[in-house]
């Protein structure tokens, strides 16, 4: 079915990483927008297609409360990141070689819009948490 978009493929590229060296257990999950007799809703994805608003949830919970770490997220090339659930996640519009808010980033002469993200980072100061973004389906 051309133009529908496997869950897998997304969850795959999620690639998350907790930076510390005590165990830190990361759940994934992707909801979807949906607009029905003009009420919009969000309900967990079976199936994608292009176009599709998306909300992602990345929920972290270290098994050790006093270390501190970073949870990052690469965008999957299939999504075209809109906005971040909370302005203390940090984006990257270069892979992540640099990090900051999109308002400082530049691409070329420009400044950075929400298409160039490619990456998100947040700073976990809790043992557990969670970091959502959405997304529209390329």
């Amino acid at each position: 079915m051309r133009g529908v978009i496997g869950l897998g493929v997304i969850a795959c590229a999620l690639s998350t990483a907790a930076v510390a060296q005590t165990p830190v257990t990361i759940d994934r999950a992707v909801y979807v927008e949906r607009a029905i007799n003009g009420s919009r809703s969000i309900e967990p994805a079976t199936t994608l297609q292009r176009g599709d608003k998306v909300v992602l949830v990345l929920a972290w919970q270290a098994h050790n409360a006093n270390r501190r770490f970073t949870v990052s997220s690469r965008i999957p090339p299939t999504l075209l990141f809109q906005r971040a659930g909370n302005d203390m996640i940090e984006v990257s519009v270069d892979g992540g070689r640099s990090w900051g808010a999109l308002d400082n980033l530049r691409v070329g002469s420009r400044v950075a819009a929400p298409e160039d993200v490619t990456d998100l980072r947040w700073k976990a100061n809790a043992p557990t948490g969670r970091m959502t973004f959405s997304a529209i389906v390329r």
